[in-house]
């Protein structure tokens, strides 16, 4: 009688382990569960972590500790590796993980707004999987961009007064936002291109990335959910970047940070508008972001085969 030879796990790699980290790895709890999926976690401090420690979760150190798996060691074993650590870590990390013919999931998106790193990212060998991060309908609005029936593409984000607080803002913009009151209504703090937004407030707008990345227009096929040859897929990136129109609002009366998309063009007029609950792990991250990245892994480890 023959017997059925179980797949071996699909050995996934999480570069960084804070809020969206730790809630994908709950996410992922049946695939881990059920053997399909073995999963490890990346951090600089691995003893910080300590007490945030996932049962069935290996650490790995991107620093020095040598009581644990080190990062060259874990991606020479890895099949995927999944970015949790935000828009620097992304372009300290993700070359080499493309390089070594990787596949990376990309959360922190804003990434993708230096072109130079999109290109390489987009390169090969190894996959680029870009996240829809905490908004969607990116299927209506990606249809739309392929038949050129986009002329303009506007998000405007209201968050909490001092979720916008950055370290470059002088005294009076600080003191300004700190005073800001529900009765004072919505105030602009930014208004521009995805680029100079995600350079400003790098922890606020990688959905206006995302968003540029889901209205690039269409290219070839072959390069993970990008949908297309590198070289190419990066130029309508780029002017994408281009028409994409970014404001940042800050509102005192804000219950949840709000995304509210505007398109039009010869497709017709689209708005969409999302408001996400807040993440188990930390109230000041969205619970959609995690989903959405769990929901980019199951969709690139179904595609592996």
């Amino acid at each position: 009688m023959s017997q059925t030879v179980r797949p071996s796990p699909v050995r996934v790699l999480l570069l960084g382990f804070g809020a969206i980290g730790r809630h994908v790895a709950t996410l992922l709890t049946p695939e881990r569960d059920a053997g399909l999926l073995q999963l490890r976690a990346a951090e600089r401090d691995v003893a910080s972590h300590g007490h945030r420690i996932i049962p069935g979760v290996e650490l790995v150190t991107t620093g020095e500790d040598t009581d644990c798996p080190t990062w060259p060691e874990a991606l020479a074993e890895t099949d995927l590796v999944v970015e949790c650590a935000g828009v620097a870590a992304a372009g300290e990390y993700g070359p080499e993980v493309i390089a070594a013919g990787t596949d990376l999931v990309l959360t922190s998106v804003g990434a993708v707004a230096d072109p130079d790193l999109a290109r390489t990212l987009l390169a090969g060998p190894g996959r680029l999987w870009v996240t829809n991060g905490a908004i969607g309908g990116f299927d209506v609005l990606g249809a739309a961009a392929d038949a050129d029936g986009l002329d303009s593409v506007r998000i405007r984000t209201s968050k909490l007064p001092t979720s916008l607080l950055r370290p470059w803002m002088d005294p009076d913009e600080v003191e300004r936002l700190h005073g800001l009151r529900a009765e004072d209504g919505p105030v602009t703090v930014f208004s521009g291109g995805p680029a100079e937004a995600i350079k400003r407030f790098p922890a606020n707008v990688n959905v206006a990335v995302g968003l540029a990345w889901a209205t690039r227009g269409r290219a070839g096929a072959g390069v993970g959910n990008g949908g297309g040859d590198g070289p190419e897929n990066a130029d309508l990136l780029r002017r994408s970047l281009a028409r994409v129109q970014v404001e940042l609002v800050a509102d005192a009366a804000a219950v949840r940070s709000r995304h509210d998309i505007l398109a039009t063009g010869p497709a017709g007029r689209i708005e969409l508008a999302f408001e996400s609950a807040p993440s188990p792990e930390n109230p000041k991250t969205s619970g959609m972001t995690a989903l959405s990245v769990t929901r980019t892994i199951r969709e690139a480890l179904d595609l592996r085969g």
